[in-house]
């Protein structure tokens, strides 16, 4: 492996450098993630050549080809005929169905021949894989349709996108068995970065021959610097499953064009590397920048251009090329004012060629994979702040700002008219109240025809008359953290609401027409399984009683930037710290005095709220969704509890 070059040196003659941000493998497909968008048009906005590029979709879309699947197919075939999993038989089995079918049913998710869904619904034109064994359970025995009750006889369009996208599931699981065993289309290699104290895991993956997804990969990177030319590259990387892909890229860039500086940053690095000291990791970048990253990009830029020293970096962690160690330069500027940050711009990305996909039936969950929406923040951090399990502690949660919704809706604008599209997703930790209220006024005072969604709490702000205003706007849906349905545990992770209120406000959202989704979390500090039965009892009632309409159950995890990584003995845990050994550190094991087994609850829990999403299983007794070796403690939670809250007060009250 070439070494960095040295951080230290600026290049010569760039009075006008070009910045190529590119989104790594993998990210979503149904639309580019935002960071590359908001780096790229504030950059613009300071006068830089900045262009962007998403490899994340253009590995998708260069593997789901008949070529590609040619590529697979001859990989799949060298494979010992005992270590095929199902999935690959089948596709070697059906490999002529898949290579005619691919093509026209990328098309068809990319909206460019919506004609297709009659074939595709019909059940006769897609090879179906094990993903399709799915369907089986909606199915009634007798029914020749068990897809019927989610979409009738007028859903035809929607019913040929979920089939479509068990099609491309079953690919992935190909892909997955037969090339890369990491490959996943959102978590690509995440175990090799998700909380890893060493850079050991990485450093072996990199050094592997590479396979057909590490060639291809190759082959788009080389392409995007030919195409694009630039000095510099800012690799963004959200999540842990998007670290392998950034440092293949960042491999190719060094072999090819090592004179190249790249740049690494995102929300997984401003999360997981804070205490970054692997030197080995400056093989690969030059630079990795933590937080907003406008300021430090800035300031990198002056130091390329020999205006600034090493020295003066913002957030910027380098390797020294004297000792090989690695330094943190932490020069102290003000960051920009998320009034100042501009509107982000989606141009030189492929807004045509995303994948409209349908996972989940739904409603509510479908909009993470169904559409391409255009990601905006409407504030700088989190208004409040305080919740237990969240990582406060850090800037992008820490430091809120707001921007005047006159602001805001400019910016609105200027991406409705760059890319013709309406739809928003509103990407904040929790959109303000406050600012949701003046946002949705000044868009019914422009008359600006939108539709939006995003993630609030709970909180008593929300009125029915608010929701009401937000619905007006163009507000189709909601999100927010329910947590733990206990006043406990509410008040000990510092929630800042309790179960009716939550019950209050989403009746208001629901009453409005606002589809509802209820962040759910099992495994707190000290969480009994009768507070986990009578947790799962309020959460029956919420959707019984039309309150919410999608759920998911996520278990608590530790993080070493939460008030109880900070400050466990304040939630009764003590934690259990393991060896770090200068890469990544967040999740963090604990001890839980309660010795309650969260795992065998968890199943029971996510097969309930599958259940209830559906509208099955909402008269049944809680306990039957769970399988325990001791008895199941009853609910203490009355039945009608959710109820009795919505009811209306007595005159006089």
């Amino acid at each position: 492996m070439p070494t960095s070059p040295l951080a230290a040196v600026p290049l010569a003659g760039t009075s006008c450098l070009r910045v190529l941000s590119i989104i790594p493998p993998m990210t979503q497909l149904n639309t580019p993630y935002p960071s590359t968008a908001y780096l790229t048009g504030f950059l613009r906005a300071r006068g830089v050549d900045a262009v962007q590029e998403d490899l994340a979709l253009g590995l998708v879309l260069a593997l789901l080809t008949p070529h590609g699947l040619e590529q697979v197919h001859q990989v799949a075939k060298t494979l010992h005929p005992q270590k095929n999993s199902p999935s690959v038989q089948q596709f070697l089995h059906a490999f002529t169905d898949y290579q005619s079918t691919i093509a026209p049913v990328i098309a068809f998710l990319q909206g460019r021949d919506s004609t297709l869904s009659h074939r595709i619904a019909g059940r006769g034109f897609l090879p179906e894989g094990p993903r399709f064994a799915a369907l089986d359970v909606y199915g009634d025995g007798d029914a020749p349709d068990p897809l019927a009750w989610a979409f009738g006889t007028l859903g035809q369009n929607d019913k040929a996108r979920h089939l479509a996208t068990l099609y491309l599931n079953d690919l992935a699981d190909v892909l997955r068995d037969a090339i890369d065993p990491r490959f996943e289309f959102v978590r690509y290699g995440e175990s090799l970065a998700a909380s890893q104290p060493s850079f050991e895991p990485l450093a072996q993956a990199l050094v592997q021959t590479p396979n057909l997804m590490d060639t291809v990969l190759h082959a788009l990177t080389l392409a995007a610097l030919q195409k694009h030319q630039p000095a510099l590259v800012v690799l963004s990387v959200p999540f842990p499953g998007a670290m392998y892909g950034a440092l293949r890229i960042a491999q190719s860039i060094r072999a090819h064009s090592p004179q190249v500086r790249i740049a690494l940053g995102g929300g997984y690095v401003n999360t997981e590397l804070r205490q970054l000291a692997e030197p080995r990791m400056f093989d690969y970048v030059d630079f990795v920048c933590l937080d907003a990253g406008e300021r430090p990009l800035l300031a990198l830029l002056e130091h390329l251009q020999g205006k600034r020293s090493t020295e003066r970096l913002v957030r910027t962690f380098v390797r020294e090329a004297s000792t090989g160690m690695v330094r943190f330069m932490q020069w102290q500027e003000p960051d920009i004012a998320f009034e100042d940050v501009g509107a982000p711009t989606w141009d030189g990305l492929p807004l045509d060629k995303y994948l409209s996909l349908l996972d989940m039936l739904n409603p509510m969950h479908r909009l993470w994979s169904d559409g391409r929406w255009n990601k905006l923040t409407i504030a700088q951090g989190c208004y409040w702040k305080k919740c237990s399990f969240c990582d406060v502690s850090l800037d992008y949660i820490g430091r809120y700002e707001t921007a005047t919704a006159q602001t805001l809706v400019d910016r609105i604008e200027v991406i409705v008219a760059e890319t013709g599209q309406t739809g928003f997703h509103f990407v904040d930790e929790a959109a303000p109240p406050k600012m949701l209220k003046a946002l949705a006024q000044e868009l019914l005072r422009r008359k600006l025809p939108i539709s939006w969604w995003g993630n609030i709490r709970f909180e008593k702000s929300f009125t029915p008359q608010l929701a009401e205003l937000l619905a007006q706007s163009g507000c189709i849906a909601l999100s927010g953290g329910l947590e733990v349905a206990s006043d406990r545990l509410l008040a000990l992770m510092k929630k800042g609401v309790t179960v009716e209120q939550v019950a209050r406000v989403t009746k208001g959202f629901s009453e409005a027409g606002i589809l509802v989704h209820a962040y759910l979390m099992y495994g707190f500090p000290t969480q009994t399984v009768q507070e986990t039965v009578d947790a799962l009892e309020y959460v029956r009632q919420l959707f019984e009683t039309g309150c919410i309409q999608s759920g998911f159950f996520h278990r608590f995890t530790c993080t070493v930037h939460s008030p109880v990584g900070l400050d466990p003995k304040a939630y009764g845990v003590t934690l259990q710290e393991s060896p770090f050994a200068g890469f990544a550190r967040n999740d963090i094991g604990f001890s839980d005095p309660t010795g309650v087994d969260h795992a065998r609850l968890g199943l029971g829990l996510k097969k309930a709220i599958y259940n209830f999403m559906h509208g099955l299983g909402l008269e049944e007794d809680v306990r039957t969704w769970f399988e325990l070796d001791t008895p199941c403690p009853k609910t203490r939670v009355k039945r009608n509890t959710i109820a009795r809250a919505l009811a209306p007060s007595p005159k006089g009250k």
